[in-house]
């Protein structure tokens, strides 16, 4: 049987009953039912069946994505999540996105120039320090996030194209 969730006409989920009373709300782990469950509870409560299949996939960081494959191996996935997130919008979308399934996006990678220097670029060492190069023979390529990390924002950038993978 699939996994199928309960919506309701306002476009809130069964996340749990309180007495016989359904609750409905955001689309959690907890909304998660067999399909025989899902029909049964949407006869009961006036909603209709919505197999997960049919739900859009979130799309999610490179560093989101982390997250979510880490929560997967998790014992609780939820605190995992949750622990590791900084918002409540955040926690939720990545619920979704661990619920309903997730796609990483590929993020912009850039070639970063030295200051004041003439053809020298930085890259990215193993152990995470930053290195200069001669000759724009680049090891790796930035993404915006590691530029800021790294206080490269005012420094000469150049995006790598596909061609140059």
């Amino acid at each position: 049987m699939r996994p199928c969730v309960v919506k309701n006409e306002a476009s809130e989920y069964l996340t749990s009953l309180v007495g016989n009373k359904p609750v409905f709300g955001k689309l959690n782990a907890d909304c998660v039912l067999s399909e025989r469950d899902a029909q049964m509870w949407a006869n009961e409560t006036g909603g209709h069946v919505v197999p997960l299949a049919e739900l859009e996939p979130v799309e999610v960081s490179e560093e989101e994505a982390e997250i979510l494959r880490m929560a997967k191996t998790s014992g609780h996935p939820y605190g995992y999540i949750y622990a590791h997130t900084h918002t409540a919008v955040n926690e939720d979308r990545l619920m979704r996105a661990y619920v309903i399934g997730w796609t990483a996006e590929n993020p912009k990678r850039w070639n970063v120039k030295v200051p004041h220097t003439k053809d020298v670029w930085y890259y990215k060492y193993w152990n995470s320090d930053l290195r200069t190069i001669s000759d724009k023979e680049l090891c790796s390529e930035f993404t915006e996030a590691e530029i800021e990390h790294y206080g490269l924002q005012d420094c000469e950038k150049e995006e790598v194209t596909d061609d140059e993978q």
